[in-house]
């Protein structure tokens, strides 16, 4: 993570639960279907977080770059760049290493280890879990990310 994140918010040192309350961790949805990036969107905004949004993995670069989100919740099957290029360009590029959960309807073996190889920090598939289980992951994930260093 760059300095100057870290310097913004210093998340090991404060719990997460009392950071969600001030608004101070930003994610990134990357999600085409709209209806589904709404569903994630709307669920952790009402959990505190603050939540940037992206159609396809051009944009998800780009946002990565402006706007250094603490986690990111990767779609696979994106139009243009899919989920495997932005997490290949997240692997080659130290200014957008971030913990990222992908979130894929996507599923076989191959998939997740080809993701996870990538850097992926966790392998969702999204028929089988419920909004609310991919917030308590996010939560995981930054804990383990943030609260563990």
């Amino acid at each position: 993570m760059p300095d100057d994140i870290k310097k913004d918010v210093n998340l090991s040192s404060v719990p997460i639960t009392s950071m969600l309350k001030r608004n101070e961790i930003k994610l990134l949805v990357v999600e085409d279907d709209r209806f589904l990036r709404e569903l994630l969107v709307g669920k952790l905004k009402r959990e505190g977080f603050t939540v940037v949004e992206a159609f396809n993995g051009e944009e998800a670069i780009n946002q990565i770059r402006a706007e250094h989100p603490h986690l990111i919740l990767l779609d696979l099957v994106l139009p243009g760049v899919d989920g495997f290029g932005v997490l290949a360009a997240m692997k080659d590029a130290t200014e957008l290493k971030t913990p990222t959960i992908v979130l894929s309807n996507l599923g076989s073996r191959e998939d997740i280890d080809k993701a996870m190889t990538l850097g992926a920090k966790e392998f969702m598939v999204k028929a089988h879990h419920t909004p609310q289980e991919i917030l308590e992951r996010v939560k995981k994930v930054l804990e383990e990310r943030y609260l563990q260093q």
